[in-house]
C-alpha cells in the first residue's frame, strides 16, 4: 500500500504533500522513515541505557533544526535508507532480539504516523521510548497512545526569543509544554523496574546552553511548578558541545562552565526536583555522538 498525505503533523503545518518519493516541506523528508542507524546505544541515562543498552533507532531529517544539534550530521539532511513499514518492523524486531532494555526512537516527530502505523498490532515486548525535541502536537501525540510507553522529551526554552533565534520557532514553549503535558496524560507517573530500568513515564531534558542559566532556571522552575513532586524524571545537560553552526553565533562557541553547572545542579535542589540525573561538564565531548553509518538498517 503506497502512502501520501498533505501534512501537517508538526507544528510548522507545511501543509505539503508527502509520499514515498518526494521530499519537501521544513523537515524535507520522504513519507516513508529514513534511518541512518539501528543498535544497542549505551548514551542514555541510566534508566534508559541499563547494562544491555537501549535499542537506538535514528531517523534523518528534523522539524526543528536547532544551530546547536550535537545530530546536525543527519538532522539537517534526508541522507538514510528509506524503509517501509513491513522493513521496518523487521529491524525493530531484530533490533529487539539483541536483548536491549527498550526501542529507543530518536528525532521521530516528522515520521510520527508511519512510526504509529509500524508500532500497531506489533507485539515487541520492551518498552517504546519517544525520544524528540518536544516540538510537536497534541493531535499528533494522540496516534501514538498505547503505543509508547516512555516519553524523552526535550523542554529546551522557555522564552521566544532564543527559541527564535536559536530553532526558527518562537511558539516553541508554548508548543512543547502542551505536548509534554499530553505526553504525562498518556502515560502518568513514572514506573521503573526492580533493576532501577525505566518501564513508563516521562522524563524531561533540558540542555543548558553556554551563557543562559536564566533560561535554565526557568525550565526547571516551571517543571517544578507544573507537575505533581516525584511524578516526572528530569534530566539537567551540561554535555553542550560547538558544532559547526554554532559559529554563526558567539555565545555558543563554547562550552558550559563548571560553576554554572554546579549553580545549575544546586538549583534543582533547592526546587525539589529529586528524581532524575544531571551531567559532569566533562560530558562535553563530540565522542558522545553516535556513528551514523548505517548500522542495523541494511541486511
Amino acid at each position: 500500500m503506497k502512502i501520501g498525505y498533505l501534512c501537517k503533523d508538526c507544528p510548522r503545518a507545511c501543509g505539503v504533500w508527502r509520499d514515498e518519493g518526494s521530499g519537501n516541506g521544513f523537515c524535507g523528508c520522504t513519507a516513508l522513515p529514513s534511518l541512518v542507524r539501528a543498535a544497542p546505544h549505551f548514551g542514555e541515562e541510566p534508566c534508559i541505557s541499563g547494562t544491555k543498552g537501549s535499542g537506538a533507532v535514528f531517523f534523518s531529517g528534523c522539524n526543528l533544526k536547532c544551530v546547536f544539534c550535537q545530530n546536525h550530521e543527519i538532522s539537517r539532511r534526508n541522507n538514510g535508507t528509506q524503509v517501509t513499514v513491513e522493513k521496518f518492523r523487521k529491524i525493530l524486531l531484530e533490533l529487539r532480539d539483541k536483548g536491549v532494555h527498550n526501542i529507543n526512537l530518536v528525532t521521530p516527530t516528522h515520521y510520527t504516523r508511519v512510526i504509529a502505523k509500524t508500532l500497531q498490532g506489533l507485539d515487541l515486548g520492551i518498552p517504546v521510548v519517544w525520544n524528540s525535541s518536544g516540538y510537536e502536537t497534541v493531535e499528533t501525540l494522540r496516534m501514538l497512545e498505547g503505543l509508547v510507553q516512555i516519553y524523552l522529551p526535550d523542554l529546551k526554552y522557555i522564552r521566544s526569543d532564543l527559541a527564535k533565534r536559536y530553532s526558527a520557532a518562537p511558539d516553541y514553549f508554548e508548543t512543547a509544554s502542551a505536548a509534554i503535558t499530553e505526553m504525562f496524560r498518556q502515560t502518568g507517573p513514572f514506573r521503573m523496574d526492580p533493576h532501577g530500568i525505566l518501564v513508563s513515564g516521562v522524563m524531561i531534558r533540558h540542555l543548558i546552553l553556554p551563557g543562559s542559566e536564566e533560561s535554565a532556571m526557568d525550565v526547571i522552575d516551571y517543571v517544578a511548578d507544573t507537575f505533581p513532586r516525584g511524578s516526572v524524571l528530569f534530566s539537567l545537560m551540561s554535555q553542550y558541545t560547538p558544532m559547526p553552526a554554532s559559529s554563526r553565533f558567539p555565545e555558543l562557541c563554547t562550552t558550559v562552565t563548571p560553576e554554572s553547572n554546579d549553580m545549575l545542579c544546586h538549583y534543582l535542589k533547592t526546587r525539589g526536583i529529586e528524581n532524575g540525573y544531571w551531567q559532569d561538564p566533562a560530558s562535553a565531548s563530540e565522542e558522545m555522538i553516535p556513528a551514523f553509518d548505517g548500522t542495523g538498517v541494511s541486511f
